[in-house]
């Protein structure tokens, strides 16, 4: 933070030390000797979260009387987490008697703040604000993946200081402001769970959940038998043949739920053999072998968007023969809720790993309207598939806007802009 920055009229820089009483929390497995020992509910990391308290899972310890008198939460104390993540660095919220009783972890910083001249909430919205970050960012120790503070970083975080009508007006407009956004926040997480929901709804809608209850005039065929189900490269393969050289591949990692994810495409040596039998071609599906449960035969139609690609092992190609199945119709109803019972029911379970071979995939019962129907249905599914993902990116570009929308209040607070 810039201390040379300009102030409005009545306004003073201060250190946070200068605010109150910092104090560091209880150390998890010290020796007690104390006769007077009880177990009392503390708060760690994972408690204090950006702007609240999260008391839905809270640990005791064993105290021993003089800590708890020493260390006992009171309402208006600020506490600020030491560190871990970046995400966790200063963070913090005002402690407001939620518990009767209730003591901190060494890893949280408490600050007793003299209300008397300093308005808990002004304090915890500008150690919060990008200033803050900034500060600690700029102070952090800084080891592999982690960032942490100490008191005396702390203590030395410089704040901007108005009069304490001043903080309080300032403090309870931020209140309302992060109510608001709140509120919008979980109203767009709904709308976005919501559009998440709707293309198992539209697969529901075309797909029944069993096969007996298939419209009229609909069959059903093994998936063998509409086409060639083959298994892609080995890596780590020893190769000898001739025409070696590097092609992409795809890996589970780039076949998704109904589309494909070619953000990261690795490469690997191939024999001209190997690349002749397993290149693929537009129109050909894509179904991963398994690995966690929702990983379970999810996959989608290839439209050449890479020539010359391959695919690993671990991705089953089907290539329908002309004119016998629709390969749209076919990957959207493997995708469905029938295709998903099917594949969880007749793979192959170990420790949270669900796997499926090919005879399993071979015999799954495709179910078969005519050939002009399945493009009928498949078309009007991707239109709708599209008009949802449209949806989704609008919602999810929707939350981002709300979910940046604190620190710019923060940012305007702590300008002189409230």
């Amino acid at each position: 933070m810039n201390t040379e920055q300009p102030l409005p009229p009545g306004w003073r820089w201060v250190r946070l030390g200068d605010c109150g009483e910092l104090a560091a929390g209880v150390t998890l497995g010290r020796r007690l000797e104390s006769q007077c020992v009880r177990a009392v509910p503390y708060l760690r990391v994972a408690n204090v979260k950006d702007g609240h308290i999260d008391l839905r899972d809270v640990a005791t310890t064993p105290a021993s009387a003089a800590e708890v008198k020493s260390l006992a939460l009171k309402r208006g104390d600020l506490l600020l987490t030491e560190g871990g993540d970046a995400d966790k660095l200063g963070r913090g919220a005002v402690w407001e008697g939620q518990l009767p009783e209730c003591i901190h972890q060494n890893h949280i910083f408490r600050l007793r703040i003299d209300a008397a001249r300093m308005e808990p909430a002004f304090v915890a919205f500008q150690v919060a604000s990008p200033h803050g970050r900034a500060y600690f960012m700029g102070h952090a120790k800084q080891t592999t993946g982690i960032a942490t503070i100490n008191q005396r970083v702390l203590r030395d975080l410089p704040l901007m200081l108005p009069p304490l009508a001043e903080q309080r007006r300032i403090a309870a407009m931020l209140n309302a402001q992060m109510a608001a956004v709140d509120q919008a926040r979980a109203a767009a997480e709904a709308r976005l769970e919501a559009v998440k929901a709707l293309p198992a709804a539209l697969l529901r809608e075309v797909f029944p959940r069993d096969a007996s209850d298939a419209p009229d005039g609909w069959r059903t065929l093994p998936l063998g038998e509409c086409g060639e189900v083959r298994s892609g490269v080995t890596l780590g393969r020893r190769i000898e043949g001739a025409g070696v050289r590097s092609v992409p591949y795809l890996r589970v990692a780039n076949v998704k739920d109904g589309y494909l994810d070619l953000c990261d495409v690795a490469y690997t040596p191939a024999t001209a053999e190997e690349i002749a039998a397993l290149v693929l071609r537009r129109g050909d599906i894509l179904l991963t072998e398994g690995g966690d449960a929702d990983k379970l035969g999810r996959g989608t139609v290839w439209d050449d968007q890479l020539p010359g690609c391959i695919h690993q092992n671990h991705i089953f190609r089907v290539r329908i023969s002309a004119d016998s199945a629709d390969p749209a119709f076919v990957a959207l109803q493997a995708g469905a809720a029938y295709g998903k019972a099917y594949f969880l029911r007749h793979a192959k379970q170990t420790t949270g790993i669900a796997t499926i071979n090919q005879r399993v995939l071979k015999a799954f019962p495709l179910l078969m309207p005519p050939l002009l129907e399945q493009r009928r249905l498949a078309a009007l599914l991707n239109a709708q598939m599209a008009a949802v993902e449209q949806a989704r990116a609008a919602a999810e570009a929707e939350l981002e806007a709300i979910k940046a929308l604190p620190a710019a209040l923060l940012r305007r607070a702590f300008s002189g802009e409230l």
